[in-house]
């Protein structure tokens, strides 16, 4: 390895977008990862099996809230580059469970910015040039669209649950810390992800599986709320660009323009299976169930991308329907990475107490 390798410490790197982040990361030329997780619920080591035992990839379990820890594994890696995925990300969860939202996605990243600040300080020369601490946050943040426009990276902040209300927060204490002291920070802000070593409590893996399993597809209200859909490789490779491109103090919106309704997603999954899994007397879309609607539940969120497009030269690669197709065969031919996941319940929509 040589010593101009670039140095990325990467938390939450176990995590469903943070993992495809490593990967890509382990595909570039000179470039040294630390993954720091907590290793939660929610993350599977499996999906970053293939880098284990590589010189460029080391692994630190920790807490983004426990200073102490974070403190020594950033003097010992001594990163170039910070990119801040780890957080909690569940909306459902965080109507009835907030605490967890605010203890990691608030204080978590104070914690990770006064450990990233004391860092770049004690930098000199080119190496304090070259620092970035990366915020990685989402779209929901801007609150909710009617049926027309886009979030651009002025919409003011609007956050509508606890989980988005804590990444908008998280969000202002990066950009106060750029500002107030000088902090070299980025910001993004993405659109919902999708793809590969999703974990199966998320809608597309969770429908995909039920769906496999002839089980009830529950989709909330009507099914006619919209998100815009983005391929996490190409949102690996969008926060890539901005971790070593980006304008200090500048954030970016990731988006894939690719506008549907949940009831569009969840048909589309059922047709795919059907052709690729054909299962004898079953129509998949006959299994679609229409449940109680989620408190609070945004109408539509629609990403504008363009200044990520013409500034940094990013493009999707992905449409939603070569994406999606990619994805539930990707299932189809993993059934050993997201079988222990999905052995710890039964398939239905987590986090909300029943009536």
């Amino acid at each position: 390895m040589s010593q101009q390798a670039l140095r990325v410490m990467v938390t939450g790197g176990s995590g469903f977008i943070g993992s495809a982040v490593c990967r890509h990361l382990a595909g570039q030329n000179n470039v040294a990862i630390l993954n720091y997780d907590k290793l939660t619920y929610a993350a599977a080591p499996a999906s970053l099996a293939m880098l284990e035992g590589r010189s460029d990839y080391r692994f630190v379990r920790g807490d983004v809230a426990d200073a102490d820890a974070v403190s020594a594994t950033i003097r010992d890696f001594r990163p170039d580059t910070i990119m801040h995925l780890a957080a909690e990300s569940h909306v459902d969860r965080s109507i009835t469970g907030p605490g967890d939202f605010i203890q990691t996605n608030i204080v978590g990243t104070y914690v990770m910015l006064q450990a990233a600040l004391e860092h770049w300080r004690g930098l000199a020369g080119e190496a304090k040039n070259r620092f970035r601490f990366h915020h990685i946050s989402t779209d929901e943040v801007f609150g909710s669209l009617g049926p027309d426009g886009l979030f651009s990276e002025t919409t003011p902040y609007d956050p509508r649950s606890p989980y988005s209300a804590s990444k908008a927060s998280s969000d202002h204490l990066v950009r106060a810390w750029g500002h107030t002291y000088g902090l070299p920070v980025v910001v993004s802000n993405c659109s919902n992800n999708y793809g590969p070593y999703h974990f199966p409590e998320k809608l597309i893996p969770l429908v995909t599986l039920n769906a496999l399993e002839g089980k009830p597809l529950p989709v909330y209200g009507q099914g006619d709320n919209v998100r815009d859909w983005l391929h996490v490789e190409d949102h690996a490779r969008a926060l890539h660009l901005i971790a070593t491109r980006g304008v200090p103090g500048e954030s970016y919106n990731v988006g894939g323009r690719n506008e549907r309704t949940n009831l569009q997603v969840v048909e589309t999954i059922c047709d795919i299976l059907d052709e690729l899994r054909p299962a004898p007397g079953l129509r998949r879309r006959d299994l679609i169930t229409f449940v109680a609607d989620r408190p609070g539940h945004d109408a539509r969120y629609a990403i504008d991308a363009t200044k990520l497009e013409t500034e940094l030269g990013w493009k999707a690669e992905e449409t939603f329907d070569t994406g999606l197709r990619k994805t539930v065969q990707w299932y189809l031919d993993n059934e050993a990475w997201w079988s222990p996941l999905r052995a710890r319940y039964a398939g239905q929509r987590l986090g909300l107490k029943s009536a």
